[in-house]
């Protein structure tokens, strides 16, 4: 009975079946739309006969090799983003804990920076670095938040300090590999530019493997909302738990790290978009945050990429404008 309280049970089962359905339905119409808008656009139909394998021509090899893997990765990576942030925010009891902001991106971004510039001829282990690099950041941030237990407050600071000190690291490759600096600037940016299907194979097996430990571990945390004290007397061992998810949000990060580049605010945006219509119930909160997500990056770079065409705007520039004015909101409400 706890559990279900805390995990905002009063929310009918048919409130959140409709809340699904709307989010798959965003899905299907960003998908859509960011297969169908460009310098070049394609009728629906069109689409549909590429996906069937009917009829050739250049509209087919624009859907196949340009925009259908760009938007697959996209949809990717926000489903991994939302997922990371949603369990961050859940593992450590702060409502403004997302990848980016506390700097487990920073961490991944500068492993896969060091790849990048350093070891140009190994990018099948920027993924593995790059979670090398988020776990590593989370743990600093855990250790140096803790004392006498967490508090949100100290989460976000010793992000931020965190994230400045890897910041740092980062500027100083790309000072060090100028000749090499474009691609990284990219990098930093977070963008979908150039995405093509080897990037979808990079990022699909961990987007699976993923949601579907995220769905497993949807239990515990919906326990670990209940308190220390409760969780522990309902047998749930706290600190593995926690361990094992932040390892699990690290994971999801940094592959998406490892893709796009750094892409913030999707882990911030996304799961409190999904938490005020759905409700805290992780067992329904994750899988409406992972539609959200994909929904949220499809749809925003098909903007960013349109709106001042012919020049495309990398999405991270635009999540960055979205997400800092949400971020403060939260900082004012919480605080």
């Amino acid at each position: 009975m706890e559990e279900k309280k805390a995990a905002g049970a009063g929310i009918s089962a048919t409130r959140r079946a409709a809340v699904l359905m709307g989010f798959g339905i965003l899905v299907a119409v960003a998908f859509a739309a960011s297969v169908m808008l460009g310098s070049v656009r394609i009728p629906l139909e069109e689409i549909w006969q590429s996906l069937a394998g009917i009829g050739a021509g250049t509209h087919q090899q624009i859907i196949m090799n340009i925009r259908l893997p760009r938007t697959v990765v996209g949809a990717l990576v926000g489903v991994n983003l939302a997922l990371s942030g949603a369990i961050l925010q859940a593992v450590m009891k702060n409502p403004l804990a997302d990848p980016h902001i506390i700097g487990i991106s920073s961490g991944a971004g500068l492993a896969g920076i060091t790849m990048m510039l350093v070891f140009p001829g190994h990018e099948y282990l920027i993924t593995p670095v790059a979670f090398v690099g988020a776990m590593s950041a989370a743990i600093v941030i855990y250790i140096l938040a803790w004392k006498n237990g967490i508090r949100p407050v100290r989460i976000i600071l010793a992000g931020v300090a965190v994230s400045a000190f890897l910041g740092a690291g980062i500027s100083a490759m790309l000072i060090f590999y100028s000749d090499k600096v474009h691609g990284a600037l990219m990098f930093m940016a977070g963008g979908l530019a150039a995405r093509s299907w080897p990037h979808v194979y990079i990022i699909l097996p961990y987007a699976i493997g993923g949601a579907i430990l995220a769905m497993l571990g949807s239990k515990h945390l919906n326990i670990l909302q209940l308190g220390d004290e409760i969780a522990k007397g309902l047998g749930l061992n706290v600190e593995l738990t926690r361990v094992v998810m932040t390892a699990l949000a690290a994971l999801l990060a940094a592959s998406a790290v490892s893709v796009v580049g750094l892409l913030g605010f999707v882990g911030l945006i996304v799961p409190h978009a999904t938490r005020l219509l759905i409700g805290s119930d992780y067992r329904f909160l994750l899988p409406g945050a992972a539609l959200l997500g994909a929904a949220v990056v499809m749809g925003s770079d098909t903007f960013a990429r349109t709106m001042f065409a012919p020049t495309e705007l990398p999405v991270g520039i635009l999540m960055a404008v979205l997400g800092a004015p949400f971020f403060l909101f939260l900082l004012r409400r919480e605080l």
